[in-house]
Parts: C-alpha cells; sequence; structure tokens
C-alpha cells in the first residue's frame, strides 16, 4: 500500500555490532542512523535504553542521524545503543546495537618449561592464550623462528577452540622450539607465547588411541555452519571416524584435517542429534558422543504493513514470529512499549503512528515496522473514476466497479441515463458500490453513473457499456491415448466478436503451459483464421512423456469474456517405481521383501527386479537371487536368499511391463542379516624359515565378507609329518596372516604339516587343504676362513676369503670399524650373497687403523665371526691442487707445466701426475700420466679444451686445478698414441 506524500520514519541505515580495539588509532566510534521520512526526521539516542544527553557529554556528536563518540572511555561508552527517529507522523526506534572494546594482550615473560616425551607417544603443547575480548581467536604455532609455522596433517592439529597443538605421535624430527602464535581478527592483532622446547626420547613405543580433543554439546542456529573438532593420540597415528547415532550423516557434511574437523554446512532441524568420533589404530580404540542441537533466529511469518484505514472502522495488527525458543513478541508504539492487544474498534485519529513489533528468543532481535494512519475526507473519484468504456459479452455476466477514496466508507446508488437503479434478479448493487448486471443484451448498453455520499460529502463518477457477440467453441479437443515418446495434438477453435483479439491458453491439470518454456514438448500454431472468421489454437505434443499425461484445458478469451473446453491425454509408459521398501524375517541367509505398488502408467507390471548391494560394496547394486525366482507382476512381496550371514544390505525394487522397465525404488532401510558359522577357510597355506627352532605358518585371510559373524578369528593345527596327535593355536586377529611358533625343541628343517580355519562366535569352519612346510634352518656353525684384505687407497679397501662349505648358507655379512675410535655397534656392512666371496670396503677414513671380520647368515640369522684382521688405510691425497704456472704454444701443440705439489705431513707421497685433456662442453676426454711437470698436449681446429690436472698418491687423487685452452683453424690436431679415454672425476 502506498501512502501519500507525507509519511512517518522508515530506516535505511540502523546501527550495527561494533568492537572497538582499544589500541585503535582512530579515537572515535561512529554509530550509523538514517531514516527516510517526509518531513524529515529528527534523531535522539539511547544507552541502554536511557536517553543520551547530547548537550551535555562533549564525547558525543550528532552527525546527520549518526551518533559519534570521540575519544571514548571504556567503563562509559560500553552498552546497548539505538536510534530513535521521529517526525510529524510518529517515531520509530532502530535494533539494539552493542559497544565492546576489544583488547588482546600479551602472553605471560615468564620461560615455559619443556615437555619430555618419548618417542611413539603423543604430546600436548598448552597455548594458555593471555586475556582478551573477543573471545573468537585463531591459532598457529611456530617452529624455532617466526614466521616457520608448523603444517598441520593427520598426525598434528591445532585446536581453534582451545589453541593447543596436538601431537598424536613424537617423532625425533619434532624436536624443537614451539610458540603459540594467536591472532584476533576483530582488532587485527597477534601475539604470540614465549618458546615451549620439546625434547623427545629415544624410547620407541607403540600406544593405543586416546582421544584428547573432545568436541562439547553445541547448540547450532538453522542455516549456520558448524564444525567440530576430534583428534586423538597414539602410535600408529589413530584413523579418525565420524558416525550420526541413529542415523546417516548429512549430506550437507565435509571432512576435513586428515579426520579432525566434521563440518556440517547450513545446518537444518534434521540435523539435530548425538554425533561420535572415533579414534582407532592397531593398539586399541576410543570414542567421544556429544549433542548437536539445532534452534532457530526469530523470523517473521506474519508480520506488518504501513496502512490507511478509514475513521471508526475496527482494524487489527497482527506479529506472528517462528523460531526456537519460541520467540516473545512485543509492541511499540512510538518507541515506547505498548500492552493493548492491536484490535481496534473503532479506529480515531489518537491511533495513528508509528507502530513496530519486537520478537524476540536467547539468538537475537527482528524488528517490524509500519505506519498506522486513521483518515476521514469526503468520497472522491479523482484518483480511481469509474472506467469511462466497459465491454460485455451478450447473454454474460458485466461488473462495473465503483471504488472512491472515502472516509467513513460511504452509501452507494446507481443510474443507468437518467434512470435509478434498483436491485433485482438481473441488476446487484454490492456492498463495496460494484454494479453486477446478469445475461447482459443490447439494451443494456447506455451510461452508467456510480454516486457515493458520506457524513463528509458526496461524489459521482459516470462510464458507458457497450454489448459484444459472446465467444464460442466451434471446434473442441477430443481425449486421445499414447505411447510414452509418440506425438499427439489437441484440436481447440472457436468464435467470436470480429473487433476483439482472441488468445488461447492451454492447461495441463490446472498448470497454465508455457508454450516458449516448454517448446521441447509443446508447440502451437500461429491462430490462422478458421471457419466463419473464427481462430484455431491447436497444441502439438511432441516426444510424449508420462508427465504429459492429465487433462488439458483450453481456454479462448477475450478482453470481455472466455469460455473453455477439455480432453483427457492418456501416455502409456514403463512403470512408476515401487514405494515403501521394507525388509522383514530376517536370517543368516535370507530376508523378507515387502514393497507398495508403484503406478503402472496404464499398461499392468508383468514382473518384479529386485536388487541389493552390501556394506562391502557400497556402489554397486546386483540383481538378487529370490524365492520363487521370478517374481509376477501382483506381488508385493518375495524372499530374497542366498546372502552372506552378518552383513549390512539394503535392497531396492524394480518394476517393468511391456512397454519397459520403471526407476527403480528408494533403498530400504539397511538391515545386517543374522550371525553364521564360516565356510569358507584361509587360502595359500604355506610358511617355513624364518629364526631357529621356530615354525613360521603364513596364510591368506578370509576377506571380511565371509566372517559371518563378530569374534572372527583363526584356529591353526600343525604336527610333524611322522606324528599323530595335531597341535592347535587360536590367532584372534581376523587381519592376520601369519603365526610363529617357538619351541627349543623343534629340530632344523624338520617337516610339518599344517592346516587353518576359521572361526567366529556361532561356531568353527572346515579346515583349509593341508600343506607341507619346514621348520627354521640352524644359523652356519662356520665361520669363514683364509680372511684377506688390503689396502686400495685412503679411503677403500678390499677384502677376501674361503667360503663356507655348508649348503644352508645364503649369504656374507662383513663389517669394519676404527680399532680406537669406533664402537663395534657402530660399524658399517656390507651384505653379500653366498656366490661371491671379496667385496671393495668404502666410505673409510685415511690413515687409519681397521678391524674387519666376515660371517656367513641364513634366513635364521648369523653364524659365527670369522678372526678379526686388521688393516692400515692409505694417508689422504694431497689436499692443494697444483699451481699451474705457463701455457706454451710449440707448433701443432701447447705446453702445459705446473708446480710440484708438497704434500702435508698427514698425506701421501706424490707418485706423478694426472692429465684429463677434455672439450668444455664434455666430462670425458684423454687421460695422461706423467712424472714430470709439464706435458704437451695437440692443439685442435676450433672449440673450447679444458685440461685438468692433479697429483696422484697411493691415497688416490688429489685436489684439480684446471686451465682453458681455446681452439686455433690453423693448427692441425695429433692424437697421442699413450691415452685412453676416461670420465671425471679421477
Amino acid at each position: 500500500y502506498v501512502l501519500i506524500a507525507c509519511y512517518g520514519p522508515v530506516f535505511e541505515d540502523q546501527p550495527v555490532e561494533t568492537i572497538y580495539p582499544e589500541e585503535s588509532p582512530e579515537a572515535k566510534i561512529t554509530m550509523s542512523c538514517r531514516a527516510r521520512a517526509n518531513p524529515p526526521a529528527t534523531y535522539q539516542w539511547r544507552l541502554n535504553s536511557q536517553s543520551i544527553d547530547l548537550d551535555g557529554d562533549n564525547h558525543y556528536t550528532l552527525v546527520g542521524g549518526d551518533l559519534v563518540i570521540s575519544n571514548p572511555i571504556k567503563n562509559k561508552h560500553v552498552g546497548n545503543y539505538s536510534c530513535v527517529a521521529t517526525n510529524d507522523y510518529g517515531t520509530v526506534v532502530s535494533r539494539e546495537a552493542g559497544v565492546r572494546f576489544g583488547y588482546l594482550d600479551f602472553f605471560s615473560s615468564e620461560e615455559r618449561e619443556a615437555v619430555h616425551v618419548k618417542e611413539g607417544q603423543g604430546a600436548v603443547l598448552l597455548c594458555a592464550p593471555p586475556p582478551h575480548y573477543p573471545h573468537e581467536l585463531s591459532f598457529r604455532w611456530i617452529l624455532n623462528e617466526f614466521p616457520i609455522f608448523i603444517t598441520l596433517d593427520k598426525r598434528r592439529f591445532v585446536s581453534q577452540t582451545t589453541g593447543n597443538l596436538y601431537i598424536s605421535k613424537v617423532d625425533l624430527s619434532d624436536s624443537g622450539n614451539y610458540s603459540c602464535f594467536v591472532s584476533s581478527a576483530s582488532i587485527a592483532k597477534s601475539v604470540f607465547s614465549k618458546f615451549i622446547p620439546l625434547v623427545p626420547l629415544t624410547e620407541r613405543g607403540k600406544y593405543p588411541a586416546d582421544i584428547k580433543v573432545k568436541f562439547p554439546d553445541t547448540y547450532a542456529l538453522v542455516g549456520q555452519n558448524v564444525t567440530m573438532e576430534c583428534f586423538a593420540l597414539g602410535n600408529p597415528i589413530p584413523q579418525i571416524r565420524w558416525k550420526k547415532m541413529n542415523g546417516e550423516l548429512p549430506s550437507n557434511h565435509d571432512v576435513s584435517m586428515a579426520g579432525a574437523h566434521l563440518h556440517l554446512y547450513n545446518v537444518q532441524y534434521e540435523d539435530e542429534g548425538t554425533y561420535e568420533c572415533e579414534a582407532l589404530n592397531s593398539k586399541g580404540k576410543d570414542w567421544h558422543r556429544a549433542r548437536v542441537s539445532v534452534e532457530a533466529f526469530p523470523e517473521w511469518t506474519e508480520s506488518i504493513n504501513s496502512t490507511e484505514k478509514d475513521i471508526s472502522s475496527d482494524y487489527t495488527m497482527s506479529c506472528v514470529a517462528s523460531g526456537k525458543p519460541k520467540p516473545h513478541v512485543q509492541w511499540l508504539k512510538n518507541s515506547y512499549y505498548d500492552k493493548r492487544d492491536l484490535r481496534f474498534s473503532g479506529l480515531t485519529f489518537k491511533d495513528s503512528g508509528m507502530y513496530q513489533c519486537i520478537a524476540e528468543n536467547r539468538h537475537g532481535v527482528i524488528y517490524a515496522n509500519a505506519e498506522l494512519r486513521v483518515i476521514a475526507c469526503a468520497p472522491t473519484f479523482e484518483h480511481n473514476p469509474v472506467k469511462w468504456r466497459i465491454l460485455g459479452a451478450k447473454n454474460g455476466r458485466v461488473v462495473i466497479e465503483c471504488k472512491p477514496k472515502a472516509a467513513p466508507k460511504p452509501s452507494f446508488s446507481w443510474s443507468k441515463g437518467t434512470e435509478l437503479l434498483f436491485n433485482s434478479t438481473r441488476v446487484l448493487i454490492w456492498e463495496d458500490g460494484s454494479l453486477e448486471i446478469l445475461n447482459v443484451t443490447e439494451a443494456d448498453e447506455g451510461r452508467y453513473t456510480c454516486f457515493a455520499e458520506n457524513n463528509r460529502g458526496q461524489a459521482n463518477s459516470t462510464g458507458s457499456l457497450s454489448i459484444t457477440e459472446a465467444t464460442k467453441i466451434t471446434l473442441a479437443p477430443s481425449n486421445a491415448d499414447v505411447t510414452v515418446g509418440e506425438n499427439t495434438h489437441m484440436q481447440c477453435a472457436a468464435s467470436h466478436d470480429s473487433t476483439l483479439d482472441i488468445t488461447f491458453v492451454w492447461t495441463l491439470d490446472a498448470h497454465t503451459i508455457d508454450i516458449d518454456r516448454e517448446g521441447s514438448h509443446y508447440e502451437r500454431n500461429l491462430q490462422l483464421p478458421y471457419q466463419n472468421g473464427g481462430s484455431s489454437g491447436e497444441l502439438l505434443i511432441k516426444n510424449t512423456q508420462l508427465k504429459h499425461s492429465g487433462r488439458y484445458t483450453c481456454t479462448a478469451q477475450t478482453p470481455v469474456d472466455n469460455v473453455t473446453a477439455s480432453a483427457n491425454l492418456v501416455v502409456r509408459g514403463p512403470p512408476g517405481s515401487p514405494g515403501g521398501v521394507r525388509v522383514e524375517e530376517i536370517r543368516d541367509k535370507s530376508v523378507r521383501l515387502i514393497w507398495s505398488r508403484g503406478t503402472d502408467n496404464h499398461s499392468p507390471i508383468s514382473k518384479y527386479t529386485i536388487q541389493c548391494r552390501d556394506s562391502f560394496s557400497q556402489e554397486d547394486w546386483r540383481d538378487a537371487t529370490t524365492s520363487p525366482p521370478d517374481v509376477e507382476g501382483n506381488a508385493e512381496s518375495a524372499t530374497v536368499v542366498d546372502l552372506f550371514p552378518w552383513t549390512e544390505y539394503e535392497f531396492r525394487v524394480i518394476a517393468t511391463n511391456t512397454l519397459g522397465t520403471g526407476d527403480p525404488s528408494s533403498p530400504s532401510p539397511k538391515v545386517t542379516t543374522l550371525e553364521a558359522v564360516p565356510v569358507v577357510a584361509p587360502s595359500d597355506i604355506g610358511g617355513g624359515g624364518g629364526t631357529s627352532r621356530e615354525l613360521t605358518i603364513t596364510w591368506t585371510p578370509v576377506q571380511p565378507q565371509y566372517y559371518y559373524g563378530r569374534n572372527f578369528g583363526y584356529i591353526i593345527a600343525f604336527k610333524p609329518r611322522d606324528g599323530y596327535e595335531w597341535r592347535k593355536v587360536t590367532v584372534a586377529d581376523p587381519g592376520a596372516k601369519h603365526y610363529v611358533h617357538k619351541d627349543s625343541s623343534i629340530l632344523a628343517s624338520t617337516e610339518f604339516e599344517v592346516k587353518v580355519k576359521a572361526f567366529n562366535s556361532k561356531g568353527e569352519g572346515p579346515y583349509s587343504l593341508m600343506a607341507v612346510i619346514y621348520s627354521a634352518q640352524d644359523v652356519p656353525s662356520k665361520a669363514p676362513t683364509s680372511v684377506g684384505a688390503r689396502a686400495l687407497s685412503a679411503t677403500e679397501a678390499i677384502v677376501w676369503w674361503l667360503p663356507v662349505t655348508q649348503h644352508t648358507v645364503e649369504g656374507y655379512q662383513v663389517r669394519y670399524w676404527r680399532k680406537a675410535e669406533d664402537s663395534e655397534t657402530s660399524s658399517q656392512r656390507v651384505v653379500l650373497s653366498s656366490r661371491e666371496n671379496q667385496t671393495r670396503l668404502d666410505n673409510m677414513r685415511p690413515d687409519s687403523h681397521y678391524l674387519i671380520e666376515v660371517k656367513a647368515y641364513n634366513a635364521a640369522g648369523y653364524g659365527p665371526p670369522s678372526q678379526h684382521l686388521q688393516i692400515y688405510t692409505k694417508k689422504a691425497p694431497p689436499s692443494r691442487p697444483p699451481k699451474i704456472i705457463s701455457k706454451k704454444l710449440k707448433g701443432t701443440s701447447v705446453n702445459i707445466a705446473w708446480e710440484h705439489v708438497e704434500p702435508l705431513a698427514n698425506e701421501s707421497t706424490i707418485d706423478g701426475y694426472k692429465v684429463l685433456y677434455r672439450q668444455a662442453s664434455k666430462s670425458t676426454g684423454m687421460l695422461f700420466n706423467t712424472g714430470k711437470r709439464s706435458i704437451d698436449l695437440p692443439m685442435h681446429k676450433d672449440g673450447d679444451y679444458i685440461v685438468e690436472v692433479r697429483a696422484h698418491s697411493e691415497g688416490g687423487d688429489g685436489a684439480v686445478a684446471q686451465i682453458r685452452i681455446s681452439g686455433n683453424t690453423s693448427i692441425k690436431y695429433q692424437r697421442n698414441t699413450f691415452t685412453k679415454m676416461y670420465k671425471a672425476p679421477f
């Protein structure tokens, strides 16, 4: 309803919640307020519902409608502010908005204690953030120095609730200094704590999952997003799983941070419930549950609007709000509380004003504003006269409206020409002033005048009535019957007054067909002329679908009248999906399935197909086996057989008729079949080998779908081949793949017969096929002999020995270490196959005394070591490169000369020099050995060449010196007969 030019205040800008940083360089706060009003509004402000004296406090300034607080003081200016706008027509008060002072203190300067934790254990580093407001903070952790922030993964997690850092399994690499980095987005400030040293201890262990980050009971608002945190310590690193008790996780959920965060987006009432996070690893599991309760911010379901009402009339204002908890509704008139029931009986001018209703629950407040204006005036047709030309169809019904503005409501009378009209069987004056004439004829044409009168005056308005020919359907649509995909048409034609335009509108079951939007299935001719000046509106239906079945109505309408005709279209097709699928009579290998029939789409259902999927193949539906095998079309139940015991299933039903197969039903609720004794035995029984006095038995585990019940495990039976009594052992781990039996009386390489079977809480299954395996060999009993060795250089040596003749030897281990400097436990090792009896030792230290031993080994372990052999590595090669002193061209060659290298006291004596001559772009070239301190090298036609010179000693090659030579096109290349190809380094 549009009010006249003058109106009461309507807010366009209102104050919002404001957080003022205590350290803000801008020493002012601005609270916004602007209202549209005519005449313009004046403004006042309230703090905690008390009016602010703008003249008595120099901190406050009014700028337009905005309140500016200069140099705000915390204990004086904190509170809830509201703006009051007033003009001649009333007063409205804005929503309240709080002003709070934001701060984030620095962390304490006290040193943080170090955290000592065993490798493999979990650790919690406490953040303990300093005092702050608002409560919302974000947390990260610094490692060793800013700005190196730790990366979060499945092993490390930072709670955004407490700020604590959780490490599920500490590694030695976690050693370092940690600092909690805290940020407040509201005041754009960050602080960080003193460093907390984390000191891992080198004692590794395995620990069960232990949940340390637990999400609390949570209240969420409809439409909000919720994040729940859950993180566990443990070794191996626990896996986090989420579920909703008594239901599926909402479709609008997401899991992140390696499972530690469960996000619910756009929360709805149905998301309410108890949620569980489960943490598990191979050592154990832990779980935590908490409830998510969904509530709602107030929301108007019925509200108020500005309106004008006649004086002395009745009127009711109504506001209804939804929300959880149910909102409390209050009323304001001109900014003051009005406790009346706002039902007006006999409105007076005093009832005019600005009204507000306020709905509030613990989550928030909403406002609805409206102006009520009580008016009194003589009737006037200035803005809404009687239509000057009215058309009516012959033999039809005509209504002439009369709606003057008047208050109080006027009385009405009508005249035709000079004749005053009265109510009769054909003429009726309505209470709202409209004139109705039935079965009009040409005699009813003429000028009609409406008279309106109240206690403040009177007025009248006149219009002219003309009669036209009535519209008639001349060709009505006929009933049709088609199959899905076929085309059909609905005919429709009408005669009408030639002076009027005609339009054809088609509806399907009262839904208007939009030809433009639905053009892929509907098409209409261009209303070509049809029979005696009539028109056609035929409708073509293309590629009919089941949804096109129904009652089609053709409406032929002119500006004066309309007529309709209808016909039915039947579209036959594949059946619809069955409904209400549920499971009854659950057994170990069968269930009884019940459903309700879907639509047959005008072709009888001939059969049903039952499909199922289990928890082991979530995405794959397969046809189920039923009893009887063929499910007839008149059935509404069937028994599904050949199911796996103790397996979670869901089922769906598909109907078929002669025209095709329909869509599947919605899946049934998930059910679990009953337990049964296992029938599948482990496969690939084998084993053997291992450490001395052991019998190792291996198998391929049974797949989970064949567990058939809880408490699944294995029974291993074994005996010596010539024995009579089977020994049995139980393994309770369903994923186990091997068992090692230790017995000091077991002889090496003894032949055993082995078989394995499965069991669960219902009983034991059949044994596997029997396998023959052998107990572990004994370790080699002899040590290698005739062990010899010699140093090759400062860092390498070679060692050899006579092989051990025992057939059980699988290889050799050579250990070597410095006699004085190294412990035997830190020795270097080389492992070789039994086919080898010598090896090269490298990464040795120069000029060192080494001990060497050799052992034979097999799967059972290592044999006795050889006697320790002693060798001395050579002194280190020269550490200083030769100094190249000249480069001279001599005909077709170039002479390179260098100074003699004097070895240091701890370096080997110089035996000579190596010279590598190569192209600059390559790493290989010609290698020369010489005892001299110069060499002649052939010159090449073009290109750059590198000469590398280094001293050579028994300790190896020394440091290199380089010089570059540019090619000379006038000199021919000659090859030295004492060269060979050599790849750098020397």
